[in-house]
C-alpha cells in the first residue's frame, strides 16, 4: 500500500493562540489563562493525548470487528506527566515532552479475558499515534524568511 500524506497548515492568533487547518476542519490551540493563553481551546500537549485517544477508538473498533466481536462502545482515560521546567527555558534536566503516558481502556464488549489481551496488544501494536509516541521519527524543521 502507497504512504498517505496528511498536512496541517497553521498561522498566530497571538502568543499563545494558533488556528489550524486540517482538511476543511479548523482546530484551535491555546494555552489555559495562567500561561498565558486566552483558554479558548486544548493547548499542544492535551492535543497529543486526544489525537491518541482518537486513533486508539478507532483502532479498538476496527480491530474488533477483525476478531470478530462486538464493540459497543470504549472509554479511554489518558494521563501523562511532564515538567513545564524545558518549556519555560528554566531547566535543561527533564525532557521537554512526556515522561509517561498511562492509557486505560475500558470497553463495552462481551469479549474474554484473553480475546481483549490480544485485542489490547493489536492495538497498541497498529496505532499509528502510539507508534510515533514510542518511537522516534525524524522531525526536519526548516525557518524560511
Amino acid at each position: 500500500m502507497a504512504d498517505s500524506r496528511f498536512r496541517v497548515k497553521a498561522h498566530s492568533e497571538n502568543q499563545a493562540k494558533t488556528i489550524v487547518k486540517a482538511r476543511q476542519f479548523e482546530i484551535v490551540v491555546d494555552e489555559p489563562a495562567e500561561l498565558g493563553g486566552t483558554d479558548t481551546g486544548a493547548n499542544p500537549v492535551e492535543y497529543v493525548l486526544a489525537a491518541f485517544a482518537g486513533c486508539i477508538n478507532v483502532m479498538a473498533h476496527v480491530i474488533a470487528k477483525e476478531m470478530n466481536f462486538e464493540l459497543r462502545g470504549v472509554k479511554i482515560d489518558i494521563s501523562g506527566d511532564l515538567n513545564p521546567a524545558r518549556l519555560f527555558g528554566l531547566s535543561y534536566e527533564d525532557r521537554a515532552g512526556y515522561k509517561q503516558i498511562e492509557v486505560r481502556i475500558k470497553p463495552d464488549c462481551d469479549a474474554d479475558a484473553e480475546t481483549l489481551k490480544k485485542w489490547k496488544e493489536a492495538i497498541e501494536n497498529r496505532c499509528p499515534v502510539s507508534d510515533n509516541l514510542q518511537n522516534p521519527t525524524p522531525v526536519k524543521i526548516e525557518v524560511k524568511a
